[in-house]
């Protein structure tokens, strides 16, 4: 992963995020990605805190993540991944479609999501990644997500 020049770095904290992705505040849901292999597999991190602006709605009283913002952490994780490799940089993938989702345990406030995330395919444009979401060692979401990649 090249950024800032000649550093090449494997870990890629908020900063470096922010260079790679276009996504900000409230919707960047990743604060730590570790390149396993440049363009295809790596692991991302999001630290859930109670200030999260969605807890406000889902659900003030009991405060659980949504799922479907858990899959789109890890699509976040799978574009910062898939954005390393040189032939991709500059490019932007757009998420195209969840397959195969599953929501096991609940994400709560205080949990930090590890994601794992893989680019089994792509073929043009268009691509799938696959991930797993964990908090505590244990699977809280996993799924597919297609993207697109303009």
């Amino acid at each position: 992963m090249m950024l800032r020049g000649d550093i090449v770095k494997n870990i890629l904290y908020i900063r470096d995020i922010l260079e790679v992705i276009p996504h900000r505040y409230p919707f960047l849901l990743v604060d730590k990605v570790e390149i396993i292999t440049s363009g295809k597999k790596g692991i991302g991190y999001k630290n859930i805190t109670i200030n999260e602006p969605f807890f406000q709605g889902h659900f003030p009283h009991m405060p659980i993540m949504p799922g479907v913002l858990i899959m789109e952490a890890m699509a976040q994780v799978g574009a910062v991944v898939l954005l390393s490799e040189e032939k991709y940089k500059g490019k932007t993938p757009y998420f195209a479609g969840i397959n195969k989702a599953r929501f096991k345990k609940k994400v709560l406030p205080g949990d930090i999501l590890r994601m794992e995330i893989e680019i089994v395919k792509i073929r043009g444009s268009l691509g799938i990644g696959k991930g797993i979401a964990f908090k505590d060692n244990e699977i809280a979401t996993e799924g597919e997500f297609l993207f697109a990649i303009e």
